[in-house]
């Protein structure tokens, strides 16, 4: 049979057509970056200590890359590792290795420790130490042959396989080496060791005098109550001191943190000689950071180093970094200046000077050359909507770029500061992964992902920058079906947040942000997201704007958004809907009751509905108490506003939610119950602000149906 050139050419085209515009399950639209769409990734690299030498996990296998050689092979398989054991012990995958050097290292299985050390060629293997299966917070100190762990409510140390109780607290309302503060200010841990690993520093937090809270677990039958300590707005709050334990003489001494017992300490940092501790010291305000150092051994306060004042609120996230080589030279994070930046700090000069300026932020710091004194860091120099790697000279402030290419980037420093492992995606790229050399700037890529989403019908996807009240520029994304026609008018769902902390819009992948957004366009939608004033990343001034008025400014920002969009032909304005979850769940509920005219449809996940039900540290930051500023909680308080809804609103919440706790939605549909205002309700049986897998799906296709049955002609 012949086929003639054209006809082949018609065949070709019509796969390759249909292969490009395959829809996307609900399943792959909110899970399938995680499975079958997952971009390919490198797994668990790290740098070996000392050496120009990366590491990545492949198969069963841990493979070394070495810079200086280009020589690549196995380092350490599984089967190395299983010839130290008996075929029914032996282990079914490759364990996570943290590597001490090319030749050492260990591993945890279940509550046990394994040794890794090479010998004459062989890999060998030693039982390391055994810690109590519920042990939590875990840090090793590998050159003390030392485990620091919690179990319940104290911390312990396991030293050369002898167990120590550090805290022996019988009160399970008082909490040692955990987070605090609800791991506001940027606290994750409650656990800073020594750098000799001699000392160990810990929050002790006691929260007796916090109401009890319930949340019942509706899984089992009868249902069960777990009572937990939610510190709400303008109620009391827990009280934290910072201990010192010194694992040579067995002694804890604590810090004489003296002041209100519901300040905040953060910022908790060690000096290179052991001896002292800083500590920051929030006012329960959030209007007075004083930075303090205190004696290890005493507890006694050795000096304040400087106070930081702000009208509205200062925001400590960071600890002080010391300046290798120096015992009084320090790196400090401050937005004093409007922006994020490195300020250099002597302890018998004070404040040298500023490091980094302008109007961009540094978000994070990498890492410090002992050698040259260049600070490794990451930032939003370029543009808020991504971010770069950079080193800075400590003595010039010369700011260098790292990177080549737009997007967002992650650095892994090397060891011996020479090289960074670079993992960066953007709009057009998946994933690109480079090793580049911080002197030369040279780079070589070693990892370059396919596009996992070339077969689906992807969303075209068009940049927006508007213009706030004051003029400060939004930035937001159209998101608009591949096969858009213009002549059509499109219903529009606005997905946002718009909250503190957090920045959705931005040159990542996929270049809607959220596959989600583009199973909706393949349905017939037009999707629009925005970072609006109060959203993270463009300064003190953007994100306090918001500051006592709550969903106030945030509003008139989106409603930006809704202006441009009705200035669409395209858009048709009688079938817009809004969703967002948690302060997305807020700002949905509040444009459909504060601006009723303006969505047909609102879909609010785990929305905060009155602020005084929310926790102290984030809502006094933005709102003051509400004995402060009670006319700001009255008009960003949603419940005697149910009355004003137009539109159809559907609120979901978990039961089990503990961030914002299910009252907020029970009392919302009392409240409509009371004043006969009908809204559609779907409780979750569980956290929606964590939910994962199938149970997200479903809750995801509710989402969907709900538009579907409103904004669906």
């Amino acid at each position: 049979m012949k086929i003639n050139k054209i006809s082949l050419l018609m065949m070709v085209w019509g796969g390759l057509v249909f292969a490009q515009n395959q829809k996307y399950t609900m399943a792959e639209a909110v899970n399938g970056l995680r499975s079958n769409l997952a971009v390919k990734n490198i797994a668990q690299p790290s740098w070996i200590p000392g050496k120009n030498t990366w590491v990545k996990a492949d198969k069963n296998a841990y493979i070394y890359n070495d810079l200086a050689t280009k020589k690549s092979d196995t380092l350490v398989s599984l089967h190395q590792i299983n010839k130290n054991f008996t075929k029914e012990k032996a282990l079914k995958r490759m364990p996570f290795v943290t590597f001490l050097s090319d030749n050492s290292g260990y591993y945890k299985t279940d509550s046990t420790y394994t040794k890794l050390d090479k010998v004459n060629g062989e890999w060998k293997v030693k039982t390391w130490m055994v810690i109590p299966a519920k042990a939590e917070n875990i840090t090793v100190l590998e050159d003390v042959n030392t485990v620091v762990y919690t179990l319940g409510n104290n911390l312990y140390a396991n030293q050369n396989g002898k167990a120590i109780a550090i805290t022996q607290d019988k009160n399970e309302n008082i909490l040692n080496g955990q987070a605090v503060h609800r791991n506001e200010f940027g606290i994750d841990k409650g656990i800073f060791v020594s750098p000799d690993h001699k000392k160990i520093a810990f929050y002790r937090m006691d929260q007796s005098m916090v109401a009890d809270y319930p949340i019942i677990d509706w899984s089992v039958v009868p249902a069960v109550n777990h009572n937990i300590k939610y510190p709400m707005a303008g109620k009391p709050s827990h009280h934290v001191t910072l201990g010192v334990y010194d694992l040579e003489k067995g002694t804890t001494q604590f810090m004489k943190t003296e002041g209100d017992k519901e300040q905040y300490l953060t910022s908790i940092a060690w000096t290179p000689d052991n001896k002292s501790v800083f500590i920051g010291i929030l006012n329960r305000d959030q209007n007075n950071l004083d930075m303090n150092l205190y004696n290890a051994e005493n507890g006694n306060l050795v000096k304040n180093l400087f106070n930081e004042k702000h009208p509205k609120y200062v925001h400590p996230t960071t600890s002080m970094i010391a300046v290798p080589g120096s015992s009084d030279d320090f790196i400090y994070q401050s937005e004093k200046s409007g922006f994020n930046h490195l300020y250099q700090f002597n302890l018998k000069k004070g404040l040298q000077k500023q490091i980094t300026t302008g109007n961009w932020a540094v978000t994070s710091v990498l890492g410090i050359d002992p050698k040259t004194k260049d600070i490794f860091f990451v930032s939003t120099k370029e543009t808020p909507l991504e971010k770069h790697l950079y080193k800075v000279g400590y003595n010039n402030s010369k700011v260098t770029r790292l990177d080549k290419e737009p997007g967002m980037h992650n650095g892994i420093l090397s060891s011996n500061f020479e090289y960074l492992y670079d993992s960066f995606a953007n709009a057009d790229t998946p994933r690109k992964v480079d090793i580049i050399n911080v002197k030369s700037l040279a780079s070589e890529n070693v990892l370059k992902a396919d596009n996992p989403l070339t077969k689906y019908a992807q969303a075209q996807v068009k940049n927006v920058s508007l213009k706030a009240d004051d003029g400060t520029p939004l930035y937001g994304k159209l998101i608009l079906p591949k096969d858009f026609d213009p002549s059509k008018k499109y219903p529009v769902i606005v997905y946002l947040y718009n909250g503190p902390n957090v920045q959705i819009v931005t040159n990542s992948f996929p270049a809607s942000g959220n596959l989600w957004y583009d199973y909706m366009t393949q349905n017939g939608y037009i999707v629009f997201t925005m970072d609006g004033r109060g959203s993270f990343n463009r300064g003190l001034n953007f994100e306090n704007a918001t500051f006592g008025k709550l969903g106030t400014v945030e509003m008139e920002d989106q409603l930006k958004g809704v202006d441009y969009l009705k200035s669409l032909p395209y858009v048709d304005a009688d079938r817009m809907g809004v969703h967002g979850w948690s302060f997305g769940g807020f700002m949905t509920t509040s444009l459909m009751l504060r601006h009723p005219d303006v969505f047909k449809v609102g879909i609010a996940g785990g929305p905060v509905i009155d602020w005084s039900m929310y926790e102290i540290m984030y809502t006094e930051r933005y709102m003051d108490t509400p004995k402060q500023n009670p006319e700001g909680y009255k008009n960003a308080n949603l419940l005697d506003k149910v009355q004003k809804l137009k539109g159809k609103l559907l609120m979901i919440h978990g039961a089990q939610d503990d961030v914002v706790v299910w009252q907020h939605s029970v009392d919302f549909v009392k409240s409509a119950v009371d004043k006969g205002v009908q809204i559609d309700y779907f409780m979750y049986p569980g956290h929606p602000h964590n939910v994962i897998g199938k149970d997200r799906v479903h809750l995801m296709q509710k989402v969907t149906d709900y538009f579907d049955l409103y904004l669906k002609k």
